[in-house]
């Protein structure tokens, strides 16, 4: 029998977020973001993958004033809404929401969920410098706990004075670019995020709430031994050690991430049944993703769960 595969991780973009940012602003992949009918789908069977869950390209909403920001995710969760009704069976969705109104969000993700069949919703780091353990977005926890479905914690690139402060030394600003994003920053900054929800109590007040991040944990699998050492219970004053947090309530995609090292260290430190495969399509090959899975020194068994058993139960596919 041929694996069913499933990526979690693969963008799309809408008209209006299109305009708002510019082409320029999507690395040339404007065309393919749009196109949710068959050139992507011709790609998707060329590669061997059956179903994109598909969410709203960076840098989403969370860069934008609260009536604008309202607009483009009503707009954006309409579009990706209506791809999905014409092929039910290659894609599904996770909702763009208007995180700086987080009433508003809610209802959103609830309408998204509730009305769409969406299976969670993305968000895009930080909201113009303020993180989600901040109690002003809880009403988002607590909607997407008591509808069973997981938010997609996606990089962003930290806020304007980190990267003054961290990124911007003795070399050429394309060195900065790239050193505050892709090549260090993003990560760490999804990372710092998720540490920030564990010890802001957010998880204790939604236990069953869950998060997905991708790139083989953002670091996170590498540092969890020693952040469970030095943040004990007594200090935090958590329900539980900070490496329970990381292994109940985060999930973990490879996000073009294709390496063995890093996959295994991942896999020993949170366990296959907390992995599930992505792609980053369009700016990471679903190809080479998909032989990086064939390949992944794992069981047959393990490697079905990670290719779609995984996603199947946490997004009810």
């Amino acid at each position: 029998m041929t694996m069913r595969i499933i990526t979690l991780e693969e963008h799309f973009a809408s008209p209006d977020i299109i305009d708002r940012f510019g082409r320029q602003s999507f690395h040339n992949k404007g065309e393919q973001l749009c196109d949710l009918n068959e050139r992507r789908i011709a790609e998707m069977d060329a590669a061997g993958i059956d179903l994109q869950v598909l969410s709203l390209t960076s840098p989403g909403t969370e860069a934008l004033a609260a009536d604008e920001a309202v607009k483009i995710a009503n707009s954006a969760n309409d579009f990706l809404a209506a791809a999905i009704e014409r092929h039910p069976s290659r894609f599904a969705g996770f909702a763009t929401l208007p995180t700086a109104v987080p009433e508003l969000a809610a209802d959103e993700l609830e309408r998204m969920v509730c009305q769409h069949g969406f299976r969670g919703a993305v968000i895009n780091g930080h909201i113009q410098g303020r993180y989600l353990d901040d109690e002003f977005f809880w009403p988002i926890m607590e909607q997407a706990e008591a509808l069973q479905v997981p938010l997609y914690l996606h990089p962003a690139p930290p806020p304007q004075p980190v990267i003054d402060a961290y990124y911007t030394g003795n070399f050429s600003s394309e060195v900065t670019r790239m050193l505050s994003t892709a090549g260090w920053g993003w990560h760490i900054e999804t990372a710092v995020h998720i540490l920030r929800l564990i010890l802001g109590g957010v998880f204790d007040r939604y236990p069953k709430l869950q998060f997905i991040i991708g790139h083989m944990g953002e670091a996170l699998p590498f540092m969890l031994p020693r952040i469970d050492l030095v943040m004990q219970p007594e200090l935090t004053k958590l329900q539980r050690p900070v490496a329970a947090y990381l292994r109940e309530n985060i999930h973990y995609t490879f996000s073009g991430f294709n390496f063995t090292a890093a996959f295994l260290n991942l896999l020993l430190e949170v366990g296959v049944d907390r992995i599930m495969f992505s792609a980053d399509y369009p700016y990471g090959s679903m190809e080479k993703g998909r032989a990086f899975l064939a390949q992944l020194p794992v069981s047959s068994a393990d490697r079905e769960k990670i290719a779609h058993g995984n996603a199947e139960r946490l997004l009810r596919l």
